[in-house]
């Protein structure tokens, strides 16, 4: 199955992911700095709805909820605004990918923002298509505890102070981050290889 490309509008277009709404072990299980699930769920919904409009795309990457009832994840998504798209996590179920996404949830999707190519997937990758052609990889599952590197970045609301970010803050928070060693070592590799291919 080809993977789906689409191009947004970096003004217009945020990304997040393991909101847990519902979900009372994640307080504890992620410090989080609320008293109570229901004081958890208000914060982060009013955080997402203070950066994100409704004409606006939200590319939510894994764990909308956890152990709660298809009604409340009903009402939950609701409150929240923009088009909302979702990359399938470990925890989304039946109730949470029939929701009624703006496309259809998705393990893996490739995107375009800003002539920017985004291979988003819940889980972190160590490769991914076209990551030595400068596309981006952004992922989730880790709760802030994965370092992001000069080409991927977790974008779970654990390393964002709970709120859906922008590519823009992407990119300055990936410019930030040093090459590791293997990107450095596999990007020269693929750099030589496409230098004797063009002198073949």
């Amino acid at each position: 199955m080809k993977t789906k490309h689409d191009t947004f509008n970096s003004s217009t277009t945020w990304f997040t992911s393991d909101c847990h709404f519902g979900h009372r072990g994640i307080l504890q299980m992620e410090a989080r700095p609320f008293a109570s699930i229901e004081e958890h769920d208000d914060a982060l919904i009013q955080a997402w709805n203070s950066r994100v409009r409704p004409q606006h795309d939200v590319f939510f990457l894994g764990d909308f909820a956890m152990n709660s009832s298809a009604d409340r994840c009903r009402e939950v998504f609701a409150r929240l605004n923009g088009r909302k798209h979702l990359i399938i996590g470990n925890h989304d179920k039946e109730r949470h990918l029939s929701l009624g996404w703006a496309s259809e949830p998705a393990d893996l999707r490739t995107i375009h923002v800003d002539q920017v190519r985004l291979v988003l997937c819940h889980y972190a990758l160590r490769t991914w298509n076209g990551s030595w052609r400068g596309a981006l990889h952004l992922y989730g599952h880790s709760h802030g505890k994965l370092p992001g590197t000069s080409r991927s970045l977790d974008v779970g609301v654990d390393a964002w102070d709970y709120r859906p970010v922008s590519l823009a803050e992407i990119r300055e928070r990936m410019a930030d981050t040093p090459e590791t060693d293997e990107e450095r070592r596999i990007a020269e590799e693929a750099a030589k290889a496409e230098r004797e291919a063009d002198g073949a």
